[in-house]
């Protein structure tokens, strides 16, 4: 039987840390070595007040929509601790993954993109269609700055949102030491990166040794956003891949490693 094409490379998973298992666990079920360095540090929002004024009128929404699991993780122990969740409130997920967090708080009936993830994936589903969501409230969890695509396609079509911010994001606060070591050992292969924030991030971090170690590494991303943010970067050795973890370890699988 063949060695599995990851056997012997070590591939660096970037995702925030309470979401970092199933990648690298995937990795090393297909030979390979994950080594999780989360490009985006997570922590509560520094004002709680939105989140308990969201919880306290949670009924009165239509729609609850939650950007990423960390949304989910950040949000749902305030509102559910506040009351059940409403039997009329709809909520809706810009991932797969999101949807199994609700899940595991108990919120079932969610809608979510299939193939892309992302807000303009969402904004095509047909239950947020104008003639579907003029007129009603709609709160979006989320977390610190991000794009305003969502809310303000959804006002565009005549609903009333509300943001609110339930987590905050920030740079590794432990430097890239670990990525150095990892390059100057020869023993890094390949990074995943599901965030353009976090990608900056690590642009930032990097003194020149590291930027380009960085652009000799191939750069598994899973959305053509981000692979523009790399090239405006200045970064060249770009892969695009399928959406979510699957569709990352599915690109590490068939990419060409060198002998």
């Amino acid at each position: 039987m063949n060695a599995s094409p990851l056997a012997g490379r070590r591939i660096v998973v970037t995702r925030p840390l309470a979401q970092a298992a199933p990648l690298a666990e995937a990795i090393t079920a297909a030979g390979g070595e994950p080594l999780i360095f989360p490009l985006l540090e997570i922590a509560p929002a520094d004002d709680p007040q939105p989140l308990a004024e969201a919880a306290a009128q949670l009924a009165q929404y239509a729609w609850a929509v939650f950007i990423s699991p960390n949304a989910v993780d950040y949000a749902l122990p305030t509102l559910l601790a506040y009351a059940p969740w409403p039997a009329s409130l709809r909520p809706a997920a810009v991932g797969q993954g999101t949807v199994r967090a609700l899940a595991a708080h108990g919120v079932g009936g969610c809608i979510a993109p299939r193939e892309r993830f992302d807000s303009e994936a969402l904004l095509a589903l047909p239950e947020l269609a104008a003639e579907r969501v003029a007129g009603t409230r709609v709160a979006i969890f989320r977390g610190d700055g991000g794009r305003e695509l969502l809310a303000d396609t959804l006002r565009e079509r005549g609903a009333m949102v509300d943001c609110i911010t339930c987590y905050r994001r920030s740079a590794p606060s432990s430097g890239c030491q670990p990525l150095l070591d990892a390059w100057r050992a020869g023993g890094l292969d390949a990074l995943a990166v599901s965030s353009s924030e976090g990608l900056r991030y690590l642009l930032a971090l990097l003194d020149d040794e590291g930027r380009q170690h960085l652009q000799a590494t191939p750069l598994f991303v899973p959305h053509a956003r981000i692979a523009e943010t790399a090239r405006e970067l200045g970064l060249s050795n770009i892969i695009l891949s399928g959406a979510a973890d699957a569709g990352i370890l599915a690109a590490l699988l068939a990419y060409n490693w060198p002998a």
